[in-house]
């Protein structure tokens, strides 16, 4: 009986067994066929309960610190409760996928601190998981930010838009507002808590200010009106995203729309890939080109031991500077660069166009980048915005106001005399010989070059731009002006400048009134 009571024993745990590893199966399974959707509705579920372990679970190849970093920011900044609103998933593709959100994190005793982020995700050997970063913690983010609550002292005073009416409290602006506020030099000033970040070995960014009362009204440069169609385009960005726009002629920041996070806008570097074609053509034009210079335009060329490509291989033959421009091909201006250029030729045209040029906005801002080439394959790769050339959003804005104005001037977020700059004086304009051609080679690109197909209105001429950034990623760009307002959009990681930052500019202008 005892032998028969263990088999029956035994049966039981295999049945069990077979059972719970059905169970699993099943469970693995269904979670083999979860969508994007459901992991992020699960993600944004642990996180709201804190649970970072299950959060983790959910995160394809989560840092050693993925905990730590969560942890860091809570107890940094002595937060008591945490709302998130998330957004729609929306698809990017068939491996690809994003879901916008809003945070809201209760301090002790300072109240609330609301942003907007986004969640990435993306298919993983089979399975949709979460694409974590820093900056899923906070954009812009870019290593294991050190945070902080400290009492800072700041002046009694309240920017406000150019027409003396108030900006939107919060949003993209607040940590330009809070720049500003912070460097003003005013007579009165009161003491007031700040959210500070330290990102890796940078500087401290003060992000956002509790507690300020409004005080002597600073106007700055910013349109109101056209602050808002930028941030409309941005919210309608497939990825983190900028549009930084200024006036031509006076170098007016009329509008920053940052969803990089921080002042990623101003003080983020980046290849400009080929809207710096904007500069090596103006270096041709210089050089004693026209837009009707002929020019050849292979699908690939070999210059300076150096294989250059166009994207998808296309070709024009024998074609015009105009055309190629219009085309972005990619081997005209390498092999120019190297052929009829040169170095000196394409750096002067850079330093023409602010490259190198301190910028003094009012706020931090990162100088463009152009070391000068140490060969020819170099230059093949700086001619088109590749290599160690970089940019902020905020300069290649001001690159395509000095096409439509004729001369580069650094852009401000406020009047002269506001801006208190130590290191010395802001560059004055800089003359940019051929912008008439250079207008019409940027005319060409919106009517039948790369951009023709975006829905830009009538009137608009830019630059499109595809920066390879590495393991097949690129970021997106566009630069371009209409009217009175030259500006610049950037889609991190965005991929296709034409398929991605173009439209985003054509949903900016023509939100405008």
């Amino acid at each position: 009986m005892r032998s028969r009571g263990v088999l029956v024993l035994a049966a039981v745990l295999a049945a069990v067994l077979v059972t719970g590893l059905a169970a699993g199966w099943a469970l693995r399974r269904d979670r083999d066929r979860d969508t994007p959707e459901q992991v992020a509705a699960r993600y944004f579920a642990a996180w709201s309960k804190g649970d970072l372990e299950g959060m983790g679970e959910l995160v394809a190849d989560p840092p050693a610190d993925f905990a730590a970093q969560h942890q860091a920011l809570s107890r940094g900044l002595a937060v008591n409760t945490i709302a998130l609103e998330p957004r729609p998933v929306v698809r990017s593709g068939p491996d690809a996928a994003r879901a916008a959100f809003t945070v809201t994190r209760s301090l002790a005793s300072h109240g609330s601190w609301s942003f907007a982020s986004e969640l990435r995700l993306g298919r993983v050997d089979g399975r949709w998981r979460v694409r974590w970063s820093p900056a899923t913690l906070y954009p812009g983010l870019k290593g294991g930010g050190a945070w902080a609550m400290r009492q800072v002292t700041v002046p009694a005073a309240t920017p406000v838009a150019r027409d003396g009416r108030a900006l939107p409290d919060g949003g993209p602006l607040e940590p330009y507002l809070a720049a500003i506020t912070s460097r003003l030099d005013e007579e009165e000033d009161q003491s007031v808590w700040a959210i500070e970040l330290r990102d890796g070995g940078g500087p401290p960014q003060r992000v956002k200010l509790f507690g300020t009362e409004k005080g002597r009204e600073i106007e700055t440069t910013l349109d109101r009106r056209v602050q808002a169609a930028a941030e409309k385009a941005v919210a309608s960005a497939p990825g983190r995203a900028a549009v930084v726009a200024v006036r031509p002629g006076g170098g007016e920041v009329l509008a920053v729309a940052d969803g990089l996070g921080g002042l990623g806008a101003f003080i983020g570097r980046y290849p400009p890939g080929s809207t710096f074609k904007v500069v090596t053509a103006g270096a041709l034009l210089a050089d004693g080109s026209g837009a009707g210079t002929g020019a050849d335009c292979p699908a690939s060329v070999v210059t300076a031991q150096r294989t250059i490509r166009n994207d998808e291989d296309h070709a024009l033959g024998r074609t015009t500077l105009r055309g190629a421009f219009a085309a972005s091909c990619n081997t005209t201006f390498a092999r120019l660069a190297v052929e009829r250029l040169g170095a000196e030729k394409l750096a002067a045209s850079a330093r023409r166009f602010g490259f190198g040029a301190r910028l003094t906005p009012g706020v931090d801002a990162a100088d463009g980048s152009f070391p000068g080439p140490e060969s020819g394959a170099e230059l093949a790769e700086a001619a088109i915005g590749q290599g160690r050339v970089q940019a902020s959003p905020l300069l290649m804005a001001s690159v395509a106001a000095a096409a439509a104005d004729g001369s580069w001037r650094s852009p401000r977020l406020l009047a002269p005399t506001l801006i208190r700059e130590g290191g010395g004086a802001t560059p004055g304009p800089r003359p940019v010989p051929g912008a008439s051609a250079l207008r019409t080679m940027m005319r060409a690109v919106v009517t039948g070059g790369t951009a023709a197909g975006a829905g830009l209105p009538d009137g608009t001429a830019g630059k499109t731009g595809t920066a390879e950034i590495g393991a097949g990623q690129s970021h997106a760009w566009f630069i371009g002006y209409r009217d009175e307002v030259a500006f610049s959009v950037f889609v991190e990681a965005g991929g296709s400048g034409p398929k991605v930052a173009a439209p985003v500019a054509a949903r900016f202008l023509k939100a405008l009134p």
